[in-house]
């Protein structure tokens, strides 16, 4: 990470002294001191003063401490989980019920449940998340014989499960 130490100063800038006082406790939260959350550093504000701290690097150096520390953030706090509330996902998920392939060539019923057991521990917070992307891009093996789900179903399922997880 850049310190402060870099950071060009302008004829009108962000305080100096803030600025460091915050990049000191960002950083210290990255070595394991007390913990700095994305949010307070997304709503930490700083005085313009004369010879301060060029604001546009500020503002930069301030996005990257945030992705790192989204990444080191514990799974169920980190970029990418659904605004929709979980626990209601989850439920609607595990509630979900789709029709034997019967004669026809279905999706293999344990890829589909194993994916959909991916989607509720992401939301859940035990895994990575499931992103709408990785939904829509998600692909089954097909099965002629044995169990296998109404591919149309499941589809439109995943359509609409795609949308929760943007909205």
């Amino acid at each position: 990470m850049r310190t402060s130490a870099r950071l060009p100063v302008a004829l009108r800038g962000y305080d100096r002294n803030q600025v460091d006082a915050l990049l000191k406790r960002i950083s210290q939260a990255l070595d394991g001191g007390p913990p700095v959350s994305a949010d307070e550093v997304r709503a930490a504000r700083f005085d313009v003063v004369l010879r301060g701290y060029d604001n546009r690097a500020v503002d930069e150096l301030l996005r990257e401490c945030i992705r790192e520390l989204q990444a080191r953030a514990p799974i169920r706090e980190r970029p990418g989980r659904p605004r929709a509330h979980p626990a209601w996902l989850i439920t609607w998920i595990q509630n979900a019920r789709f029709s034997g392939a019967g004669l026809r060539p279905g999706y293999d019923v344990r890829d589909v449940d194993a994916f959909l057991d991916r989607v509720i521990a992401g939301l859940r917070g035990a895994a990575p998340p499931v992103t709408a992307r990785d939904v829509r891009e998600s692909a089954f093996r097909v099965v002629r014989l044995g169990p296998g789900y109404d591919e149309q179903e499941v589809d439109r399922f995943l359509v609409q499960l795609a949308s929760a997880l943007e909205h």
